[in-house]
């Protein structure tokens, strides 16, 4: 509870000039002047357009850099904001443990070196450890070079990252099994809809996914998901999300999923299906892949990390990652 209590009033002193630095950087001049001081914030919906903006200059393809990532995790890591000299400073919990306070990688104009002796002051003057969660690898040698060092890979929080054209076609030998539970669902329901999520059909997406049972055996993180998911659907116009809703003339509803473009990644923040109906969530999986790299030239999917859970973990493996978007928690 102690990092409830100050993340609303924490307050960073910004005079950043090499002579009254007190974290010992030789600190480079540049032309950027520091506000007096840096207060966090609740995340809102309003200024989505804005943290979007400064999320696209974050130097990695992991999901902790989309609103998606930051914003279905508000509550569970206690997540705040910052905004100095166009740059984003996200503070929480760390993803290795919750009960420790962790920043994020600050992200925008400010050079690195001056946002992490910004945040070394900050909690050395607070005699708090100064430590970032989520670090993705390209950014550790940087962080290293300023005095970081690893404590720990956050091997839960790894992000799953796959060529798009496979899953938009699931063609290959290593795709037969997928392929063929697509092939199977096409079969029982030749008459199936695969379409947007729009207004029309959104309240029946919501009551759909509300009556959805969780497994006994989920963990705390899976029932985040569930109120953070509802919680996007009943505000979804807000965010810059793509969906689709997969239904049947006799089941209804059996699948939809929601996504958010970056760059040249889909992130797929949300995919639900009945796990009754064969290759329902195969067929949601592949369409939404192969409509998204149709319309917008995608080359990546990031279906994001398992968070310790070994279904999620089997289920992402078998569509055959390229590559295992890795981060670590970094302290000074």
């Amino acid at each position: 509870m102690m990092l409830y209590l100050y993340l609303h009033t924490l307050e960073i002193q910004t005079d950043m000039s090499p002579s009254t630095s007190g974290c010992g950087y030789d600190v480079a001049p540049c032309n950027i002047s520091y506000a007096p001081r840096l207060v966090f914030s609740e995340f809102s919906l309003d200024e989505i357009p804005l943290i979007r903006s400064l999320l696209d200059s974050a130097p990695s393809r992991t999901c902790d850099f989309t609103i998606g990532g930051i914003y279905m995790w508000t509550d569970y890591f206690r997540y705040r904001r910052a905004i100095v000299n166009d740059t984003l400073i996200v503070s929480g919990l760390s993803e290795l443990d919750v009960t420790k306070a962790a920043f994020s990688l600050p992200v925008g104009r400010m050079p690195l070196i001056r946002s992490i002796a910004m945040l070394r002051d900050y909690c050395q003057s607070r005699g708090i450890e100064c430590r970032l969660s989520a670090i993705p690898e390209e950014a550790v040698a940087s962080l290293e070079g300023l005095g970081g060092r690893i404590e720990a890979e956050l091997t839960d929080w790894a992000d799953y990252l796959y060529d798009a054209a496979p899953l938009s076609t699931l063609s290959g030998k290593k795709m037969s099994k997928k392929r063929n539970h697509v092939n199977a669902f096409a079969l029982a329901y030749p008459d199936y809809r695969f379409e947007p999520i729009t207004p029309d059909n959104l309240q029946a997406v919501s009551e759909f996914y509300s009556t959805m049972h969780l497994a006994a055996d989920k963990g705390v993180t899976a029932e985040v998901e569930r109120m953070q998911t509802l919680r996007v659907l009943a505000d979804l116009w807000s965010y810059p999300f793509h969906g689709a809703v997969l239904s049947t003339p006799s089941d209804g509803i059996v699948a939809f999923t929601l996504g958010e473009i970056k760059d040249d990644t889909l992130y797929v923040h949300i995919e639900k299906m009945r796990h009754d109906i064969t290759g329902a969530g195969e067929t949601v999986n592949k369409l939404f892949a192969a409509e998204m790299t149709d319309r917008y030239g995608i080359r990546y999917i990031n279906r994001e990390e398992d968070a310790g859970d070994e279904g999620l973990r089997h289920a992402k493996v078998s569509y055959h990652p390229t590559a295992m978007l890795r981060k670590y928690d970094i302290v000074f």
